[in-house]
Formats: structure tokens, C-alpha cells, sequence
């Protein structure tokens, strides 16, 4: 089993950059979403809950982590890059795997502490934690 860490750069993106549009509306209820673009592929993905974080799994196997672009931006973790088909010209007689450009995006109905988002690429498994945002303390004073 090949455990391999790497770093990959979290953008946390300003509130004002986003676009308008259906890709960028906000679901009412506060519910998980996973938003697709029709002319790009979604590579299966996991969304789950631990005690302090909440986790992304994204499975896209024959990366390296220079090809992934993850961004938060508002409430939204997206999951970008593209996988190449790196064995050249061929005839399919079936073809399952897609390759090409893909995009995952999850809309986080919580606040998570943006500064301690960590990912890590491991057998072909993109994980993503996003910690818990902490309830603020604050001093009253007289």
C-alpha cells in the first residue's frame, strides 16, 4: 500500500469573486450539494463527518498533485484538474475511464476553519479536511 503525503495549495478565494450564475446559486436549507458542469467530468466523491472536521474524498486515480487545483470560495469546495490519458493514440474496445478536465463541487452548509484545510493524495484517493470552525469567545468588558 503506497502512502505517499503531499502539499497541495488551499485557495480560500475573497466573497466578491464569484460569478452569477446557476452553477453559483445557493441551495436553500443548508443541505450538502455537489454541483456538476455538463462539459466536464465528476469523479466519484464522498462527503463525510467526523467528531471535528469534515471530509472530502475524491477518487481520481493516475494524478500527480500538481494537477489538482483545490479553492474555497463562500461555502464552496471545489476540486478541479485534469487527467491525461498518458499512453497515446489507441482503439477503445470499451472505454470506462474518463480523462480530461474534471470538477467537483461541494457546497459546505457549515463554517469550517479555513486556515487548517489540509489535502493529501494517497492511492489514488484525494482527501480533503476541512476542521470544524471553533465557537469565538468573546470578552465582555465594563
Amino acid at each position: 500500500m503506497s502512502r505517499r503525503r503531499i502539499s497541495i495549495e488551499i485557495q480560500v478565494v475573497s466573497l466578491t469573486s464569484r460569478g452569477a450564475g446557476p452553477l453559483h446559486e445557493v441551495e436553500q436549507g443548508g443541505a450538502w450539494t455537489v454541483r456538476q458542469r455538463s462539459h466536464v467530468w465528476r469523479p466519484p466523491t464522498d462527503i463525510y463527518e467526523t467528531e471535528d472536521a469534515f471530509v472530502v474524498l475524491v477518487e481520481v486515480a493516475g494524478m500527480r498533485e500538481a494537477e489538482f487545483a483545490v479553492t474555497l470560495d463562500r461555502q464552496v469546495l471545489s476540486i478541479r484538474g485534469v487527467r491525461a490519458d498518458r499512453e497515446g493514440p489507441k482503439a477503445y474496445h470499451q472505454m470506462e475511464v474518463a480523462y480530461g478536465e474534471f470538477v467537483t463541487e461541494v457546497e459546505i452548509p457549515v463554517p469550517v476553519d479555513a486556515p487548517r484545510i489540509e489535502a493529501s493524495y494517497t492511492d489514488g484517493f484525494l482527501r480533503v479536511r476541512l476542521p470544524k470552525a471553533r465557537p469565538k469567545q468573546i470578552a465582555v468588558s465594563a
